[in-house]
């Protein structure tokens, strides 16, 4: 009779351990998509970048930034609704 006990006790243990370590992963990985789908995608966040950019561009005036901000512009401006206006790099 004391073995029944000791093997119910136990398997609570576990039943209970497992269902902690599966609701923690499941809130692990859930964050992470989401932290992923939000910061990948983001036009917000891409604007945000593409702005600081420009900023230290206009300080420099390094041709080559300006082609490289340029293609992230045009990119930018297929994927988002809203458009950012093209540098004369000249």
């Amino acid at each position: 009779m004391e073995k029944n006990v000791m093997f119910l006790q136990w398997k609570l243990i576990f039943q209970k351990t497992s269902l902690k370590f599966l609701a923690i992963i499941l809130f692990v990985v859930l964050f992470l998509v989401i932290l992923v789908g939000f910061a990948d995608s983001s036009c917000n966040v891409k604007n945000i970048v593409i702005s600081n950019e420009i900023s230290s561009y206009e300080k420099s005036l390094d041709p080559e930034t300006c082609e490289n901000i340029l293609e992230k512009i045009d990119l930018y401006n297929d994927e988002c609704s809203s458009h950012i206006e093209i540098l004369d790099c000249g």
